[in-house]
């Protein structure tokens, strides 16, 4: 066989393994998808099966208006929790790399050390302290508790993330700033963020969508229906006696496509953020 034959030919059997790989994938979430929109009586044999097909939006409407747990209750909370917990340790995390990358401090080196070991700590280790500290302070089943929990917990990677990017954005367009008289922080606010816009759509996205996505940290610190966050509620759906799978589908659906659109709208920095991020 030619050279060119050989190349063809490995080119379609890469091909061919990333394409079963994407069906593989697809399957899932288009069986998810048909089961949303169908009657519950179109779904006893199976998703699959295609006759009768009554298309139809009531399971989300469903979901939505759930008497004992609404959908629309969960998708507000979950939003009144990842939107801050998303850009405050963003914005701290932001200064706390540039003041990494940038500036000589005393014990820098061993504070950074601390910053990424504090990534290796399960949150299991640390839930009954923290539930106890939540107690005294009075914020057990709040969203507020949800909102600091996930700010701390997510400092460190975001921190060590935007350090490395910071890192490498070149120290002369800083020194040119000061020499005209700008302030550190003027330095960090209009020159610095601006450069990152890739690194801070990547940590957005990220960010977003583990805040959005957190079960464990609702599941051990809100207990009242009108404070459970979208994926608390999922669960509740489900019945004791029936299940009705077109229900949790639709549920599921629109608890996905809140991150999902967030991760397309800023897919363009999100790539150029990683693929840009490249330790010194």
């Amino acid at each position: 066989m030619s050279p060119r034959g050989k190349r063809l030919l490995g080119t379609l059997l890469v091909h061919l393994i990333a394409w079963t790989i994407a069906l593989l994938w697809i399957i899932p979430f288009f069986g998810l998808a048909m089961t949303s929109v169908r009657p519950f009586s179109e779904l006893i044999d199976g998703w699959w099966r295609l006759d009768p097909f009554n298309l139809t939006l009531a399971n989300f409407s469903s979901a939505w208006n759930h008497p004992d747990a609404p959908l629309s209750v969960g998708m507000r909370n979950s939003m009144l929790v990842a939107v801050p917990a998303t850009i405050i340790p963003m914005f701290v995390g932001a200064l706390g790399a540039y003041g990494f990358a940038r500036f000589s401090l005393p014990l820098k080196n061993l504070l950074f050390v601390t910053t990424v070991v504090v990534l290796t700590i399960p949150a299991q280790m640390v839930i009954i302290p923290l539930f106890a500290m939540f107690r005294d302070l009075g914020l057990l089943d709040s969203l507020t508790a949800l909102v600091i929990v996930n700010t701390v917990w997510a400092l460190p990677w975001i921190t060590l993330f935007l350090r490395n990017f910071i890192s490498t954005i070149p120290i002369e367009l800083e020194e040119a700033a000061r020499i005209d008289g700008a302030s550190d922080f003027t330095v960090f606010a209009r020159i610095v963020l601006p450069v990152a816009l890739p690194a801070l759509g990547s940590v957005a996205v990220l960010q977003f969508m583990w805040a959005w996505n957190d079960f464990f940290w609702a599941l051990v610190f809100t207990f009242s229906s009108d404070r459970m966050v979208a994926v608390r509620q999922l669960p509740l759906l489900r019945g004791v006696y029936f299940v009705d799978w077109g229900l949790l589908a639709a549920a599921s659906i629109m608890v996905l496509a809140v991150p999902v659109a967030l991760f397309a709208l800023l897919q363009r920095y999100y790539i150029r953020g990683m693929v840009g991020w490249t330790p010194r």
